[in-house]
């Protein structure tokens, strides 16, 4: 059961959606799953029950699919709904890393996280772990879906050996050596906003953030 104020992300997956992993062959040019095709960008993705509501609710998991569809679609990470957008784009929060980052961030930031509603905004700034006491809110008019993060892999005998968690774009090759567990996306033409101006343009946002 949770709490209306701690809600559980529509990426978030529940412990009934799990699947068996597959095995793990090389392929010519990378790594594939027994009985499962690689996709165009030539990765080789997770398997996940869609049953959202089954079982208890993993708050640190990502489900694959939903989170895919999140940034694909621009939906909030938090609700499922349209993610927020206005003449400068739509609404993300990012970890706040201006203070040690290359001048001009967070232009072409890489992120997995998907855009978030101006209800959800403060919900997600407040309860996310990798968010708190550590947020900048940001408008992103263009996103290429350009990578992925996953388990990467490296040739072994008689199959290839999980080495570790990484991320690479679809162009490199590394990508052909992963399994894959969340899309990535290069955020562009990025402008950093006021979340607590955001936060109370609507009703519902302002009910969520006394919350």
């Amino acid at each position: 059961m949770t709490r209306p104020d701690y809600p559980v992300p529509y990426i978030a997956a529940w412990s009934g959606e799990h699947l068996p992993m597959r095995r793990v062959i090389q392929v010519g040019d990378g790594i594939a799953l027994v009985g499962q095709q690689r996709d165009t960008t030539k990765v080789s993705w997770k398997r996940w029950a869609l049953r959202p509501g089954s079982g208890r609710p993993e708050y640190g998991n990502v489900h694959g699919p939903r989170q895919r569809r999140a940034l694909r679609k621009r939906l909030c990470q938090v609700c499922g709904g349209p993610a927020d957008r206005n003449e400068l784009g739509w609404l993300w929060l990012l970890e706040d890393h201006r203070a040690d980052a290359e001048q001009g961030w967070p232009e072409g930031e890489m992120t997995t996280h998907p855009p978030l509603c101006l209800v959800c905004a403060p919900v997600a700034a407040r309860l996310c772990p990798h968010l708190r006491d550590n947020v900048v809110a940001v408008r992103v008019g263009r996103v290429i879906l350009d990578g992925v993060y996953g388990q990467l892999y490296v040739p072994g005998v008689p199959d290839p050996i999980p080495a570790r968690n990484d991320v690479a774009l679809f162009m490199d090759r590394r990508a052909r050596w992963m399994v894959g567990g969340q899309l990535a996306a290069s955020l562009l033409d990025v402008t950093v906003v006021d979340l607590a101006e955001l936060t109370t343009e609507t009703p519902a946002a302002r009910a969520a953030v006394r919350r």
